[in-house]
């Protein structure tokens, strides 16, 4: 599997957790794994541990959002958008292998695939002031 193939699974398994208690994440982690075919256990591995970590960070991540949005607070913003936001800024401050650049191109990609239509500069505005 691909990068950009790892990142759009690793924000569906993300945006998961928005919607299920912590304890029920394990099935839903089965559940999600049925329905992709030829993932490995390495690929496994590196999204449920990426998930984890960004779900760890989530108030530290949310403070910094709530910082730089103008208008909008985390719990006002659509569950897709913040899900993005929140994996990309992951991406931007904690994994040194990803460029901030890179990290901003994909989320802005996933905004358009998943998002609104004003999703794509909603994200791309947050990110940039995150940056």
């Amino acid at each position: 599997m691909n990068r950009i193939k790892l990142r759009e699974n690793t924000f569906k398994l993300l945006f998961c957790n928005e919607f299920h208690a912590r304890e029920d994440m394990p099935r839903q982690y089965e559940l999600f794994w049925d329905n992709i075919e030829n993932i490995s256990d390495e690929e496994r591995k590196y999204m449920e541990d990426r998930v984890t970590q960004i779900t760890a960070m989530t108030d530290e991540i949310d403070t910094v959002i709530n910082g730089v949005s103008v208008g909008w607070s985390t719990g006002r913003m659509a569950k897709v958008d913040l899900t993005i936001l929140r994996l990309a800024y992951y991406e931007m401050k904690v994994d040194d292998d990803i460029p901030e650049k890179v990290a901003i191109d994909q989320a802005v990609e996933l905004a358009k695939k998943y998002g609104s239509d004003d999703s794509p500069s909603f994200v791309n505005g947050i990110l940039a002031k995150i940056l």
